[in-house]
């Protein structure tokens, strides 16, 4: 930090220490203005534009440094100067006061974070070039947060001062008008008969009104902003749009449908998205057949014979195509169309917030109006930037499932949930699996110790894990495909059949040509979308992975209730969507399932907790089955019962799991869980046990000391130790 910042910071804590140090916080009280309102008053009589200045330079003090006493400050403006002294002095001394500390903040901290955060920041500086001046009177009409972290939040942007002040100072005209007219009345209070008075009642109201009205305020303009040289269609086509048809856009379409809407879904490929063709249900059905595999070759554990495992790996691809064919009536046109859905086979792009252009299969186009639109048009796997991936034509989880021979030596570049899912079950079937991941350890979003479990399960089954591995080039030599990987500085050579690359997802949102309504998309493709789920227009929405930021089946069709309700009638009615409680599920074995808070996040966000363990080796089911392995993990409030996340790794951790979402969500704790009978033997039984080692380690001690010398009163017994009897000998 060079000199003149040291100095100003110096300068900046004499000040503050100077004003807390001789009482400062204690002068600028409502209580302190009222007692010392006569004598100010009259020396402010005789000597107006003087005190007006002095008014104006504290005024200004105080906001640049972020005193405390700016509203005091605002209510004593009204009731020594007047409304009309006393709004100009105001306005100008607070915005002025706010510039101060706005330039304060850019030059101490900004060059520091360009430095560090440089991308971060720039991105930022282009969100407030675009509408910058838009939300800082949005912040200054409805003080979310409080001014003086304002000032110092856009001290960091590149916003220019003049933009900042002027925009400040005409945002903050309502709300100090309000409060100078509010201290006008509380200035005239002589008796208690006076709060009454229909003045000082007015602008009590306004004080109360005012976020409402500015809340609406924004809304209009915001409106009026973002439509702004768009036309509107006089009429519509539809009260819903949406395109995909995948998991998001069939929620949207079928709550739309059941509330009498004229909906339309548009789909370019298959109906059922990635879930169903390509995602779930082909991957849950690939690793049932693995999981028989491993049985099988494993069937001495259930005092069986163990057998080798043979079969057409043909065979087993078509099975998983049958399971896709069985399922699949369930989100075909033909069932959404009898729903009252029009079903439209075509490739959607936007030419206005009301209207697309729809291209058909056959070359013909069309144009649709709807009032709502909401685009669900999932994601695809993403494709690092690694030299020569390209050319050994890898396999990801869309074109995986087209595969007719099993790959002898397949090479997963991924220890996410997708990887580590599908490199097991390879492993089960019999290929020799190596995985590659660079970080420490697989699936990074759990804590450390159900990576642990779940490496020391695929070691079991041969998967060959190569953590701390970067990909970095691959190539033909010798004519076998070869991948080269950085690990601690070392070059380590991988001969591999076929390469599958599961190393994340990215949104789908090429060819909807959403530029045209000036949408910019994140890096991975998503759309940044509002709490009510709507892009930019309020008529917009977003669903599913093309949304984030969690790409589920189930957290798309969550997010598409509030896209599809929100469209409809949100004219009325706005819901924000709610991600309190988003439970997932790794597929793997042992599988790992976890709803709420990790321990490794409550540490990193500074949340207290306590943390109970059960092992499911205790648990007789899990032991009548020969998967008496595992561990249930649930962290509570420190104290309390209220459940703040749990995860379950084990043999049915996804049935275990259901049990602690439903009591996450609904506000039940442990007790409830404990309290509730729990048929035996059953997989869900851990969750009460569970809940018993909670209860155990949180027990009464006092009252249980008090309760031992009540029972042993009531057996007449001696006053004393307790004496225990030796154990009965066995008679020879």
């Amino acid at each position: 930090m060079n000199r003149n910042k040291v100095l100003l910071l110096l300068i900046i804590a004499a000040i503050v220490g100077g004003f807390l140090g001789l009482g400062g916080g204690d002068l600028l009280t409502l209580d302190n203005l009222q007692a010392n309102q006569r004598a100010l008053g009259q020396w402010i009589d005789q000597h107006l534009l003087l005190a007006v200045g002095a008014y104006a330079a504290v005024y200004i003090v105080v906001t640049a440094l972020s005193l405390p006493g700016a509203t005091i400050m605002t209510l004593a403006g009204g009731a020594f100067f007047g409304n009309v002294y006393g709004l100009v002095a105001v306005s100008l001394a607070s915005t002025a006061g706010a510039s101060l500390a706005f330039l304060a903040a850019r030059f101490l901290v900004r060059d520091t974070l360009r430095r560090r955060y440089g991308e971060t920041v720039a991105r930022m500086d282009r969100g407030i070039e675009k509408d910058g001046a838009f939300y800082l009177a949005t912040l200054r009409l409805v003080p979310v947060f409080p001014f003086f972290l304002i000032n110092l939040a856009m001290g960091l942007t590149a916003m220019k001062l003049r933009t900042y002040a002027l925009v400040s100072w005409v945002a903050m005209l309502p709300g100090t008008f309000i409060y100078v007219n509010a201290g006008t009345q509380l200035g005239q209070l002589e008796s208690m008969g006076d709060i009454l008075s229909p003045d000082l009642l007015l602008s009590l109201a306004l004080l109360g009104l005012f976020p409402l009205i500015a809340k609406f305020l924004v809304a209009f303009l915001r409106r009026r902003k973002v439509y702004a040289g768009w036309q509107k269609p006089a009429h519509f086509d539809y009260n819903l749009l949406v395109i995909g048809g995948g998991s998001a856009g069939l929620v949207s379409a079928y709550i739309a449908a059941a509330v009498k809407a004229k909906v339309a879904l548009i789909e370019k490929h298959k109906m059922g998205g990635d879930c169903l063709n390509t995602g779930c249900v082909p991957s849950k059905a690939l690793i049932r057949t693995a999981k028989a595999a491993d049985t099988l070759r494993h069937a001495s554990r259930y005092g069986l014979e163990s057998v080798p495992v043979k079969g057409s790996f043909r065979n087993i691809m078509n099975r998983v195509q049958a399971v896709i064919a069985k399922v699949e009536p369930h989100d075909s046109p033909e069932r959404y169309e009898k729903l009252g859905v029009d079903c439209i086979a075509g490739e959607a792009s936007f030419v206005s917030p009301w209207e697309v252009e729809v291209k058909h299969p056959d070359g013909r186009t069309e144009r649709l109006t709807a009032r709502s639109i909401v685009i669900a048009t999932g994601g695809k796997p993403a494709m690092p930037p690694v030299s020569g991936l390209e050319a050994m034509q890898p396999l990801t989880s869309e074109n995986l499932w087209a595969l007719e021979e099993q790959p002898r030596r397949l090479l997963v570049l991924g220890g996410g949930p997708i990887g580590c899912e599908l490199a097991e079950a390879f492993a089960r079937l019999g290929s020799e699996v190596t995985q590659v991941e660079m970080g420490d350890r697989l699936l990074p979003r759990e804590d450390a110790e159900v990576s642990e479990r779940v490496l020391k399960q695929f070691q079991a089954d041969g998967v060959d894990v190569r953590l701390q591995h970067a990909a970095v080039a691959f190539a033909w030599e010798d004519g076998e495909k070869v991948a080269y990987c950085e690990h601690q500085g070392e070059r380590v050579r991988i001969v591999f059949d076929d390469v599958l690359v599961a190393v994340g997802r990215a949104a789908n949102t090429a060819g909807l040509n959403l530029e045209r309504l000036g949408i910019e998309v994140r890096k991975n493709g998503t759309v940044p979308v509002e709490d009510d789920m709507s892009v930019r227009f309020p008529n917009v929405f977003a669903c599913g992975d093309v949304a984030g930021p969690y790409q589920f089946t189930h957290a798309a069709a969550h997010q598409a209730w509030y896209a599809a309700v929100n469209g409809l009638f949100g004219t009325f009615k706005r819901f924000k969507v709610d991600y309190r409680v988003m439970p997932w599920v790794t597929f793997t074995s042992p599988e790992v399932a976890r709803v709420g808070l990790s321990e490794a996040e409550a540490k990193a966000q500074g949340v207290a907790y306590d943390v109970t363990h059960y092992g499911l080796d205790d648990l007789d089911r899990a032991i009548a089955d020969g998967e008496d392995h595992g561990v249930i993990k649930v962290l509570t409030v420190p104290g309390k019962d209220r459940i703040l996340g749990a995860v379950v790794v084990g043999s049915q951790a996804a049935a275990i799991l259901a049990e602690f979402t439903l009591a996450m969500k609904h506000g039940l704790g442990l007790n409830k869980i404990l309290g509730t009978i729990h048929p035996y033997p059953t997989w869900n039984e851990a969750a009460k046990y569970a809940a018993g080692e909670w209860k155990r380690a949180h027990a009464p001690e006092g009252v249980l000391r008090w309760l031992e010398k009540l029972h042993g009163w009531r057996r007449g017994a001696p006053r004393g130790p307790a004496r225990h009897p030796e154990p009965a000998r066995k008679q020879g």
